[in-house]
């Protein structure tokens, strides 16, 4: 019986989440998941999803034939990172994949972000994305992947803005310094997708700009996630893809 591959998926709080739809396309290909999620963020936030989304992902994931194992993990804690990992890789009997989809997001510009806020959004969005790649690093896994997914967004967005542009630079050393353990590290960057953000007017206006036609969908992004991991996707690492149906042009 061939060994299904197993992953680990953070940010998977919110069913309008693009980790949602990369769950369950991981989950169809045959991988089983480890998901994190941090309910009071999750929770507490405009756009934030109700308590039984992640419970209706279990489900859809088991149902598919995944081994999920849930962690509720909040990673601006320094040490929550390399416990995850642990945790996620004893259950799963070892990982294959890193799949970086969480994400800290309170708008505020330069004249009136708070250091509180600042700090925050590194410790999340940065310092949790480094400690998470190097406790996955230190599995000591002969092959792996790690996707990481950024944003353009900084213009009153500047501390998630800025430690997103901090994670971009992980991601390439990651890729440069693991390639020797078999280990390819990629962004993609999936441009403007309703996770439950979007007013109609934002919406509308964001269609317009889309050559395509439509805005994306976290199916969209689900399907390069699921090109990198693969076997077939190994030659491509160190990269920023940009997969948002032409909005960048």
């Amino acid at each position: 019986m061939t060994r299904r591959k197993s992953a680990l998926l953070t940010g998977a709080g919110r069913a309008s989440s693009i980790a949602h739809g990369i769950a369950k396309t991981l989950a169809d290909d045959g991988w089983n998941l480890a998901l994190t999620t941090w309910s009071p963020y999750d929770l507490g936030a405009d756009f934030g999803g109700g308590a039984s989304d992640v419970d209706e992902l279990e489900a859809s994931l088991t149902r598919a034939g995944a081994l999920v194992v849930r962690i509720e993990a909040d990673l601006s804690d320094p040490a929550a990172p390399a416990e995850v990992v642990a945790r996620a890789a004893r259950a799963l009997d070892g990982l294959d994949a890193l799949v970086l989809s969480h994400s800290h997001s309170v708008d505020s510009s330069i004249l009136d972000t708070s250091l509180e806020s600042f700090d925050r959004h590194f410790a999340v969005n940065s310092r949790a994305a480094w400690l998470l790649i190097k406790a996955f690093a230190e599995l000591g896994q002969e092959w792996g992947r790690i996707v990481a997914l950024t944003s353009d967004a900084v213009v009153h967005n500047v501390p998630y803005g800025a430690s997103k542009g901090a994670l971009d630079r992980i991601i390439l050393a990651a890729a440069g310094e693991l390639g020797s353990q078999g280990i390819t590290a990629n962004l993609i960057n999936p441009g403007p997708i309703d996770t439950g953000w979007m007013t109609d007017d934002i919406r509308a206006a964001l269609t317009d700009r889309q050559p395509t036609g439509r805005l994306g969908s976290p199916a969209d992004t689900a399907n390069l996630v699921r090109f990198l991991l693969s076997d077939e996707g190994g030659w491509v690492t160190g990269q920023l893809l940009k997969s948002d149906g032409g909005f960048s042009i």
